[in-house]
């Protein structure tokens, strides 16, 4: 039995259940990589990922399976019972205390250590691939997910892709820098953002080239009056325009130990959070209606794309510019005709490089194969 839950540019998720050989049932998910060229490699590398990061805090990978009649690959997920970080704030927000953002936090930096740990970049951290899981167990978990664009460090991409949903996007990555685990630390710190307010971050303006101008200008989205100054400090570094000035996940794991002995602040801070919720100042209920050009789902591949502009230090060295923008953006290259800026899509790359052996998962029992 499945049900479809989402459908990007390569691939279907669903919700099944898997009845494995002792005839018990087990809900999970099935990740389906449609057939084309470009996806199997989107496969390959994904369940490369997995197989090296398949561990504590993450979104735990069984196996895979083919289905015989389509011919498309398969992966055989994790569960999460109350869906991404997202749709779990704008539920239970009001419910969610100052102690449990710090939890969660923990969470995902754990995920986040896991990853770098093995010397992997996750790429696309949103607060949709953190999912919540509180099936069959007494507590809520929330594990980082969706490790479809991650690599490892030393794996840059031929074309420079840019993927990914723009406000969670570090701003040297505009500029022309590859992915690294300093901007995956400051997509963390727009999803602390994220935890204080229960919306996503820069939901009511067009998700366009001022935003991306904005980003690399330094813009931030405003901090609430509730959030204790030693979780915004640590939110500000991780989110500072220089990369070398964030924290590594590590010294931010480091970090949530001396909070423990900030819990007079915690309190303070609770007693502010409830003061502003229930004068309707603060909550997804009381937010400012999302804009609807704000997209924030990640499609590789996308018509949509950015220059690469390597020498861009601010909005202001532009005189004019070419650009479509869409959701997602990739890289290009950069014309200078005098002082303007011209945008050229790259749409015909089909190189694939894979320069070890993949160790694969195992087949999943159960299922087609």
């Amino acid at each position: 039995m499945q049900k479809k839950i989402a459908e990007g540019g390569y691939g279907i998720v669903y919700q099944a259940t898997w009845l494995n050989s002792n005839y018990r049932t087990k809900n999970v998910i099935l990740k389906r990589f449609k057939n084309s060229q470009y996806s199997n490699k989107c496969f390959l590398k994904e369940l490369k990922s997995n197989y090296y990061c398949n561990k504590l805090f993450l979104i735990e990978t069984y196996g895979f399976t083919k289905d015989p009649k389509l011919d498309d690959y398969i992966i055989v997920m994790q569960y999460a019972s109350e869906g991404d970080l997202h749709k779990y704030l704008q539920k239970e927000f009001t419910e969610i205390d100052w102690k449990k953002k710090i939890k969660i936090l923990e969470y995902i930096s754990s995920g986040l250590f896991v990853i770098h740990n093995e010397n992997f970049i996750h790429r696309d951290l949103h607060s949709g691939n953190i999912l919540v899981n509180n099936e069959n167990c007494q507590y809520y978990e929330y594990a980082v997910g969706d490790l479809g664009l991650s690599r490892p460090v030393n794996d840059t991409l031929s074309n420079n892709e840019i993927y990914g949903v723009i406000p969670y996007i570090a701003p040297e990555i505009f500029k022309g820098s590859t992915f690294s685990k300093e901007s995956d630390i400051y997509s963390l710190g727009m999803i602390m953002w994220e935890l204080t307010t229960g919306c996503k971050p820069f939901a009511n303006v067009e998700h366009d080239h001022r935003l991306i101008y904005n980003i690399i200008d330094g813009v931030r989205p405003e901090i609430t009056e509730d959030t204790p100054n030693f979780y915004s400090n640590l939110m500000k570094r991780c989110w500072d325009s220089d990369p070398k000035k964030r924290p590594s996940v590590k010294e931010i794991y480091n970090i949530f130990f001396n909070w423990y002995g900030q819990l007079e602040l915690i309190d303070q801070a609770e007693l502010k959070r409830k003061e502003l919720i229930n004068s309707k100042k603060l909550g997804p209920k009381f937010s400012e209606k999302p804009h609807p050009k704000a997209i924030y789902t990640s499609r590789p591949k996308c018509s949509s794309i950015f220059s690469k502009c390597s020498s861009i230090n601010s909005s202001n060295d532009y005189t004019s510019i070419e650009v479509i923008l869409d959701i997602d953006i990739e890289s290009s290259k950069s014309k200078l005709l005098g002082t303007k800026r011209k945008i050229e899509e790259l749409l015909n790359d089909n190189s694939y490089e894979n320069n070890g052996k993949l160790k694969t998962l195992k087949l999943v029992p159960g299922f087609p194969h």
